[in-house]
């Protein structure tokens, strides 16, 4: 089996963290502790097991976390860009906006709110909010 990289790695890790087996996994690793307490007389080294089993692990699902996140995010904006790319009439320039500095966006959420305010008084005055404005 050839080596799996990072992002493969991470995809399976991530599928297989999901699954409800593995969350029973994780809870029986718990009552297994708290069981054994009494065995070990609640002691220091009995606290440290799960205090450290669970700061590794979180620490590693961090990351794994934020691979999912971004590879989710990347996939999303791919599709809406080809959503407004496809659209007839859609403002080609809404594309990568994620990419774009605070002022920028801060510019076009600003047309689009009023754009959206413009709508609402419309429809309140008995009109309709179905066309399509340039923003």
């Amino acid at each position: 089996m050839a080596a799996l990289g990072y992002t493969e790695l991470a995809k399976v890790v991530a599928r297989y963290c999901g699954r409800p087996s593995t969350f029973m996994l994780a809870v029986g690793v718990v009552v297994v502790w708290i069981v054994t307490g009494p065995l070990f007389n609640f002691s220091d080294t009995w606290q440290l097991v799960i205090n450290t089993g669970t700061t590794i692990v979180t620490f590693l699902m961090v990351f794994l976390i934020q691979n999912t996140q971004n590879r989710d995010t990347q996939a999303i904006q791919l599709k809406l860009d080809e959503l407004i790319r496809a659209t007839a009439g859609a403002h080609n320039a809404l594309l990568d906006l994620e990419e774009l500095d605070e002022r920028a966006l801060e510019g076009f959420r600003k047309r689009y709110e009023a754009l959206a305010t413009q709508a609402r008084a419309q429809k309140q005055a008995g009109g309709v909010d179905t066309d399509s404005p340039e923003a």
